[in-house]
């Protein structure tokens, strides 16, 4: 199975100047764990995720002062929509991160997470897993 058939197709762009708590609150509308922020001066994509935001706000920084710019990952692993939900998996293994921009083209088409590749790796269920407590 490749990026393509597991990635979300649903792109949350914004921008640098958005603040901590624009970013989650756009994330948390879209229910999505990840935001790719596109810096028009610099050309450049990254990604800010619920754990940045979580780790800011943790730390006593202010979500509504605190920019995207400050809390975003720059240097960023790009997957390719024809890469195999493996190599995927293999550059989250090896980069310790959860989320992957799919670029095709000049921007970016999705985002894989590793929630979308376990749902792709998992056979569907058809009865509900019991909880034991």
């Amino acid at each position: 199975m490749l990026v393509r058939d597991a990635m979300s197709t649903m792109v949350l762009t914004i921008g640098p100047t958005h603040t901590l708590r624009q970013a989650a609150r756009l994330m948390s509308a879209r229910r999505i764990g990840a935001a790719v922020v596109h810096d028009p001066d610099t050309c450049g994509f990254g990604i800010i995720t619920e754990r940045d935001i979580l780790i800011a706000v943790g730390s006593g920084q202010d979500p509504d002062t605190e920019t995207a710019s400050t809390h975003t990952t720059t240097d960023v692993v790009f997957a390719a929509p024809t890469w195999t939900l493996e190599e995927a998996a293999e550059a989250m293994t090896h980069g310790g991160f959860r989320h992957l921009i799919v670029l095709d083209g000049d921007g970016p088409v999705g985002i894989v997470s590793v929630r979308d590749i376990i749902r792709c790796w998992t056979p569907a269920r058809r009865h509900p897993v019991e909880l034991v407590g």
